[in-house]
């Protein structure tokens, strides 16, 4: 994947605006795997080179001419989840437990108590 291929499409505003419009579309997973990267990109203790890549997975999932159109029923997301998941697995080390704990309180307050069992998944490919 191209860092400044996508990174240039990745701003705070276009996320959030992205996930408010899209969240129960895209899902769980994907929602905490966003959250997670969004998290751990604001962290100062990320370098700049991690940050470009979470910058790159985010304006993937944000541009909305991808591999696989976000709006197809049920694998919409499928290419975004699967790119999220890559630069999951290569920054994962940066991602603390606050972070976790962050973007599981803000799928909490979205889609009402979540089952951690739902994103388990997710966190295992974090660790």
């Amino acid at each position: 994947m191209t860092d400044q291929k996508y990174s240039k499409y990745f701003s705070k505003q276009s996320l959030w605006d992205k996930l408010k419009e899209q969240a129960k579309n895209a899902g769980l997973k994907v929602v905490y795997a966003v959250l997670v990267l969004f998290y751990t990109m604001e962290s100062p203790d990320v370098k700049t080179k991690t940050k470009l890549s979470i910058a790159a997975a985010l304006g993937y999932f944000i541009l909305p001419t991808d591999a696989i159109f976000d709006l197809t029923p049920i694998i919409g997301y499928s290419d975004d989840l699967g790119v999220l998941l890559f630069v999951l697995t290569q920054i994962g080390k940066n991602v603390t437990p606050e972070i976790k704990e962050k973007a599981k309180a803000k799928l909490d307050d979205w889609f009402g108590n979540i089952e951690t069992e739902a994103i388990r998944e997710i966190d295992e490919k974090i660790s």
